[in-house]
């Protein structure tokens, strides 16, 4: 199980966590957009995010979306994802190049940019989705998530989340954790815990040393009884198709269809999440206009 998340309870119930480990799916999305380094970690942070909030849905239909634009080059990003595990993402301007901090480490927050919204919707099934919508707070994403569920969800959340890039560029480590606490925790045990997260070395070491997303979990609640409830493997999944296509080009109207027709006699779609080509000749165009004008 090479990326997975891991849900756990800590401090007789009081405290809720997940981890996950998720460094060959952020390198196949990496491959997939061709992505620079500082898009590829913000890229990363976000499907990490992603796969750890969609694990936390409980309906077997349930899925989310979390939508990160600023007035940074990487424009925006957008990650999907479900509660089995499946995950998808994009960054609309993949080839960001921008100095390093001083620091030395990829500026993420000014690749965003600070000056934008955090959207998150939840398709829990019913009538109308759930939108949290809030300011970014840095665009370094973690606090952004972290704001989110402060604001949103009125819960308080620790959140890590980490892309380690290797001198070949590609993804050395990635993965992050989410920790919460739940009503009636005692407040010792709060307190030990930003303790020993303001001593913790960045999640990315901890993943690059070979440690485990249990391992993660153990080392923030170590002595509080920790409970693994569930261990989920993630997978980077597009789920598009000739048919969902298909409603794009009939969503434009018939008349700008008649007009690609008519103009060009083909079109071509890719797909944002997966960079999948779909081709649609005029024979195939010619039944979608006569489908819309039905």
């Amino acid at each position: 199980m090479k990326n997975y998340v891991v849900r756990a309870v800590a401090a007789n119930q009081g405290i809720r966590a997940f981890a996950a480990i998720t460094t060959d799916m952020v390198e196949r999305a990496r491959q997939i957009h061709d992505a620079t380094p500082v898009a590829t970690a913000a890229l990363g942070r976000t499907l990490t995010a992603g796969a750890m909030m969609g694990v936390m849905l409980k309906g077997d239909h349930d899925k989310i979306s979390i939508q990160i634009k600023g007035d940074g080059p990487l424009k925006q990003i957008l990650v999907a994802a479900d509660s089995k595990g499946n995950v998808k993402g994009y960054v609309a301007n993949p080839f960001v190049d921008i100095p390093l901090r001083e620091d030395g480490k990829l500026d993420v927050g000014s690749a965003v940019g600070k000056d934008g919204k955090i959207v998150v919707i939840k398709d829990l099934g019913l009538k109308e989705p759930y939108i949290g919508q809030l300011e970014l707070t840095s665009g370094e994403i973690a606090e952004d998530i972290t704001a989110y569920f402060a604001v949103s969800e009125q819960q308080p959340s620790a959140v890590a989340l980490g892309v380690l890039i290797d001198r070949d560029q590609t993804v050395k480590a990635s993965g992050g954790f989410i920790i919460q606490p739940l009503p009636g925790v005692r407040d010792e045990i709060i307190t030990i815990i930003e303790d020993r997260l303001s001593y913790m070395p960045p999640i990315t070491e901890i993943i690059d040393g070979k440690k485990s997303a249990e391992e993660v979990l153990e080392m923030i609640l170590d002595g509080m009884d920790v409970e693994i409830l569930e261990k989920k493997e993630i997978h980077l999944n597009c789920d598009c198709s000739v048919e969902r296509l298909e409603k794009a080009l009939m969503s434009i109207g018939a008349k700008d269809l008649k007009e690609v027709i008519d103009e060009d006699g083909q079109a071509e779609l890719t797909c944002h999440f997966c960079n999948t080509k779909y081709h649609f000749d005029r024979e195939h165009l010619e039944r979608l206009y006569a489908e819309a004008t039905r």
